[in-house]
């Protein structure tokens, strides 16, 4: 096996999850990952190609999905035989907080003198609480590290002294704790890519398929992504990633855009080697109408692979001219939260449903192949008729739209945790809420209690926390009842998805009358003995999930369907790229030293 400088370790949400008895709901329901939230973060991706470029060998091991692809697969064993230069560990998603810090235990437990480095969102807002923990050496800070982890990776090589690397926690000697400026935060991200083709390359030399994979099903669904920022201009109250909240904890002023030509260019690599959808992440108008222009210019007549866009504020018609022109083949996402335009404007967006709707009449209008809308349950000034109201809404949606199923809703609880960091976890008063963890220590120990309605970090004075989880599986049956009325699923679909939502309504009520005993050791006996059922619909199960989701394993042929299955993968185009050295993208290849 090759040597590797740095390894990065994605752990699941809970490690012992295979073990434990958890009834994790609908919590993950709307993204690729089950609920121990087993995608890494582009982060990898992008730290990866970067070192990678300038000289340094990185592995990138999923845990999660081995441990979720195979009973017996022991993340003990396969730690203990790795030998990197360092060890890196993702705790961007706060889901993370138990899973990532045993999984370090084990690294120390194994290798006590090979550095540990966390990184991410969370690790960035408990910087200070997460260097205390023993098997944390370094956290990296910021939203833009590629640069600070090469940074320290030369220190390493060196075994120079860290006070020169920008956005660094670290322990001296003897333990005393250090925290350099965070000073890197770039203006622009037009030095970091998005090139799966490091993965591609990582499988060969490795020989590890399942571990590098983004997400369990990635070979079923390898949906891929493009980068457009770093940052926010939007203050959306429940967010760790807006514009509040990077300029409070993550030193950033202002939005660090990444050029749309380049953004182009990264789709078109990844159509070189799959036919599957790319999501741009973040709304191409953010930065104004002519980022957007730019965009679509550079991938007209070059792109032939499903793109999915999403927006902010609803665009204008001439938006959806534009995409219908530049892309054969595109869909639009948006989280309105709510049906409300009281709840929606109390968690950041003041738009109007008269203005949603007419985009979504546009966009049907000019070729969209799907639009998703995405609602929300928990948010401020939110009761628990204004959720079952949401159906309703979406009942008179499909009517508008003469029942139109390219038309998708989907209603999720905002779960399991408020982002640390965003304007409700920073000032929960001034919206109503009641944040009920406060340290990384709190949310550590929540992510093991037996339901995700007592994992739940917040609630509201609008609804308790057992309203929140009753008016979330009431709305997600409604909607799926309506979707089912128009045809947007079919039966069989609306079925199992209904009896999922009953099943599980029904457990969470064991769990409730085995909470109210009073002795810790009888709940803990019968919470054991409920594994069984709360495994029904474990978190290796699709059962009941939603099938309308599946769309990224598809591809459209003449107005229609159909599954692509392996068909996503362009193999002469994979094997071009396994048998080509990387590209220098964005500057000179620096060799790393030693």
């Amino acid at each position: 096996m090759p040597k590797t400088d740095l390894i990065l370790l994605h752990a699941p949400s809970v490690y012992d999850f295979r073990k434990l008895s958890i009834m994790y709901g609908p919590v993950s329901d709307l993204i690729p990952s089950a609920p121990i939230f087993e995608m890494y973060p582009v982060g990898f991706s992008t730290i990866a190609e970067y070192l990678n470029r300038h000289g340094y060998s990185v592995r990138i091991i999923n845990l999660a999905v081995r441990m979720l692809k195979s009973a017996k697969f022991d993340a003990g064993r396969l730690i203990k035989s790795l030998r990197p230069r360092a060890f890196g560990i993702d705790l961007h998603w706060l889901p993370h907080a138990h899973g990532s810090l045993e999984v370090a235990k084990i690294i120390k437990r194994y290798h006590p003198r090979i550095p540990v480095i966390f990184g991410g969102f969370s690790a960035t807002y408990f910087h200070r609480e997460l260097i205390n923990y023993s098997q944390v050496d370094f956290v990296m800070r910021g939203d833009s590290t590629e640069e600070p982890m090469k940074r320290l990776m030369d220190c390493l090589v060196d075994e120079r002294g860290y006070e020169s690397v920008p956005n660094l926690t670290w322990k001296g000697k003897n333990g005393e704790v250090h925290e350099n400026p965070l000073s890197y935060v770039p203006d622009d991200i037009n030095h970091i890519v998005l090139d799966y083709s490091h993965v591609m390359k990582s499988v060969v030399r490795y020989r590890d398929l399942v571990g590098c994979l983004p997400f369990k099903d990635w070979l079923k669904n390898p949906v891929t992504a493009a980068l457009t920022c770093k940052g926010c201009t939007r203050n959306c109250t429940f967010c760790g990633g807006s514009a509040y909240t990077m300029k409070n904890f993550y030193n950033r002023e202002k939005i660090a855009y990444r050029d749309p030509e380049l953004v182009a260019e990264d789709i078109k690599r990844i159509q070189r080697n799959l036919k599957s959808p790319t999501f741009v992440l973040g709304d191409l108008r953010q930065a104004g109408d002519d980022y957007a222009d730019r965009f679509f210019e550079a991938v007209k007549g070059k792109i032939s692979n499903q793109v999915g866009l999403e927006f902010f504020l609803p665009p204008p018609e001439d938006f959806f001219k534009k995409a219908q022109d530049a892309l054969p083949h595109y869909s639009m996402g948006a989280s309105l939260e709510s049906h409300d335009p009281k709840v929606r404007k109390g968690s950041g967006k003041s738009y109007t449903n008269e203005e949603v709707e007419a985009s979504i009449g546009w966009a049907l209008g000019n070729g969209v192949e799907r639009f998703e809308i995405y609602y929300m349950t928990g948010l401020p000034h939110q009761t628990a008729d204004s959720v079952l109201e949401t159906v309703d809404y979406c009942d008179y949606l499909y009517r508008k739209f003469n029942g139109d199923k390219r038309v998708l809703m989907f209603i999720s609880p905002m779960t399991p945790f408020v982002d640390p960091g965003s304007l409700i976890y920073e000032n929960p008063e001034k919206y109503g809420c009641k944040i009920r963890y406060r340290t990384l220590e709190e949310h550590r120990q929540a992510l093991l209690q037996p339901s995700w309605k007592y994992i739940l970090n917040y609630e509201t004075v609008w609804m308790s926390r057992s309203e929140q989880a009753e008016s979330t599986y009431q709305a997600m049956l409604g909607i799926n009842r309506v979707k089912a009325k128009y045809g947007a699923i079919s039966e069989a679909e609306a079925r199992q998805m209904e009896s999922r939502l009953l099943y599980e309504m029904d457990v969470m009520g064991e769990i409730d009358e085995i909470m109210d005993d009073p002795d810790p050791e009888v709940r803990a006996v019968k919470l054991r003995g409920l594994k069984k059922r709360v495994d029904k619909y474990s978190v290796a199960s699709a059962a009941g999930r939603y099938k309308e989701l599946d769309w990224l394993t598809q591809l459209f042929t003449g107005g229609r369907l159909r599954n692509a299955g392996l068909f996503n993968f362009r193999l002469m185009g994979i094997l071009r790229t396994i048998m080509t050295p990387s590209r220098i993208v964005g500057g000179a290849n620096e060799s790393r030293r030693g």
